[in-house]
């Protein structure tokens, strides 16, 4: 009929197939993260050995001569001579708020590799903790400490790699004509106990303080004195696995749907499982080499996105980007001012956190386990 719109279907079509999945419920978990994550890293910068009021604080982090200077970000992003600010801007932007956005990138990180190791092993207890990653780092981290002090330098490398292998430890242990969700979660129970008893042996070895409490510190999680040096260490490869885990958002709902019906639909289900294994780790590893073993993040945050945006991980791995960061920088804030002028492990707020809930989590569901 003459006069009315032409609606064009198949660009409609196309729209709500990338955009139909964000509704409402993940646009409000993603806003209220956001709002945490910003209140939190304003509460952060505040606080210091350096005093100057709240005001003054926020003033320094909104400077327009520092936001919009091409010359400072290219000193942060990429290393070099910080151009010249004033002082309270450079406590502020070089001190500071590098261990806010450090705490942002881990809890990407921890989150999204925990959804990931959930959806591999089609268990809702999975997690880098669970499947070794996390004591295999914590084992290669003391080994360096107490045997091999020389190669400090090389901690966070070592530390990825030491989560890697534990991994693999994992898989080969699992293997028996391919793997299995089941079998995956007990080797990695295994390993972790092992390594895990191989880490408190190590401490019986160590004759300096120093070493210990560095130790204590990496296996325990702590982002204080986090700089730009362990920004610029983390991002590339946040940005690769978050990528890679957006993009295999697919295949992450299909293993959900069990073996046989992935195989069924023509994947080769022991092949994706080990890639997107690997991206879990790579996640994992990123967080592990600039903050040390922070725990329950990867436990508790795609359970508490899972229960408001579902388990469509489309949805799972966006809600885990913004709501891994936003408890990442509250537990921040908590371990930075509850003992103020000391601060604790944020690893051990994490687990204050994690653990009350996991058992609110427990008593309210009648079954916990396979997803």
């Amino acid at each position: 009929m003459a006069g009315e719109p032409v609606t064009d279907t198949s660009t409609t079509s196309r729209r709500e197939q990338w955009f139909g999945w964000f509704d409402g419920s993940l646009f409000t978990l993603c806003l209220g993260s956001l709002v945490i994550v910003i209140a939190g890293g304003l509460i952060q910068v505040s606080f210091g050995a350096f005093s100057m009021t709240i005001l003054e604080a926020w003033q320094a982090v909104f400077n327009p001569e520092v936001i919009l200077n091409r010359r400072a970000w290219e000193a942060f992003l990429l290393g070099g001579e910080v151009p010249e600010m004033n002082k309270r801007s450079l406590i502020v932007w070089n001190i500071r708020l590098p261990r806010v956005f450090v705490g942002i990138l881990v809890g990407m990180n921890l989150a999204v590799s925990g959804a990931i190791f959930q959806a591999v092993t089609r268990n809702e207890l999975a997690s880098p903790f669970i499947l070794g990653v996390s004591s295999g780092a914590g084992l290669t981290i003391l080994l360096t400490l107490v045997v091999f002090s020389g190669l400090t330098a090389f901690l966070p490398l070592i530390a990825s790699v030491g989560g890697a292998v534990a991994f693999l430890i994992v898989y080969a242990i699992a293997w028996k004509n391919g793997t299995s969700p089941v079998r995956l979660v007990l080797a990695g129970v295994i390993v972790g106990t092992v390594f895990g008893s191989l880490q408190t042996a190590f401490f019986f070895f160590a004759d300096d303080i120093g070493v210990v409490q560095s130790a204590i510190a990496w296996t325990t999680g702590s982002l204080t004195g986090t700089d730009w040096e362990q920004v610029r260490m983390a991002l590339p490869w946040t940005v690769v696995a978050m990528l890679l885990a957006l993009v295999s958002s697919r295949q992450l709902n299909v293993l959900l749907l069990g073996e046989s019906t992935a195989q069924s639909l023509g994947m080769s289900v022991e092949k994706v499982r080990f890639a997107l294994s690997g991206v879990a780790v790579l996640a994992a590893a990123a967080s592990i080499a600039v903050a040390g073993i922070v725990g329950f993040v990867g436990l508790i945050v795609p359970h508490m996105v899972r229960s408001v945006v579902g388990s469509d991980y489309k949805k799972l791995v966006i809600g885990c980007l913004f709501a891994g960061p936003a408890l990442m920088v509250a537990a921040d804030v908590g371990a930075r001012l509850a003992l103020n002028p000391v601060q604790i492990p944020v690893g051990i707020v994490t687990g204050l956190v994690g653990g009350p809930y996991f058992l609110y989590l427990m008593r309210k569901q009648q079954t916990m386990g396979e997803i």
